[in-house]
């Protein structure tokens, strides 16, 4: 008798656990369906974070493949950056193909974009490992270098563009500028 009732309120025990885990799982479910998260631009599919993920490792290849680690860093920071400025476009490969008209010439915001004899030369393949894995590291767990949390601007050093911009620094061949500050006229 006694095996028989501990039978029997192990089984209802089992019962009860079993419909509280499907209620509350239920219940989970519902609210996140019902809440704006699933709805909010925000919210990034798979394909696309691999979309972004290969745009940005593509920029950095091409524009620091052979830098040190923190040149290449520092390039997928700035297009990071830029990602989330107003003045360029929100998605990562948006903001790798930008191209502007100045003074009617297409120009692109990173010059290999522009530069068919860079897209057409072989791939170094550790180089593009090195440059994939740091556009995980930037993208995918938001590493970052704190000297360049406001860089949205860079040129090669044998380049002059002649910029009126404030200088954050230089990491190998690379100088890196931020926005000028805007004065508060008060409007």
């Amino acid at each position: 008798m006694e095996k028989t009732v501990r039978l029997s309120m192990g089984i209802f025990g089992l019962i009860i656990c079993l419909i509280l885990v499907s209620t509350i799982t239920t219940m989970k479910l519902t609210k996140l369906k019902d809440s704006a998260f699933l709805g909010s631009p925000d919210v990034v599919s798979i394909r696309d974070r691999e979309r972004q993920l290969d745009c940005l490792a593509r920029n950095i290849y091409f524009e620091a493949g052979h830098e040190p680690f923190e040149g290449k860093v520092a390039v997928a920071q700035v297009t990071m950056n830029r990602s989330t400025n107003a003045n360029f476009p929100k998605d990562v490969c948006q903001v790798v193909y930008q191209k502007n008209v100045f003074m009617e010439k297409v120009v692109c915001q990173f010059s290999w974009y522009c530069d068919s004899s860079i897209k057409s030369r072989s791939i170094n393949n550790a180089a593009y490992k090195e440059s994939y894995e740091v556009a995980k590291k930037v993208l995918l767990e938001g590493f970052r270098l704190d000297i360049m949390k406001d860089a949205l601007y860079y040129h090669a050093n044998y380049v002059k563009p002649g910029w009126n911009l404030p200088k954050i620094g230089q990491i190998g061949n690379h100088i890196f500028y931020k926005e000028k500050e805007r004065k508060n006229d008060g409007i």
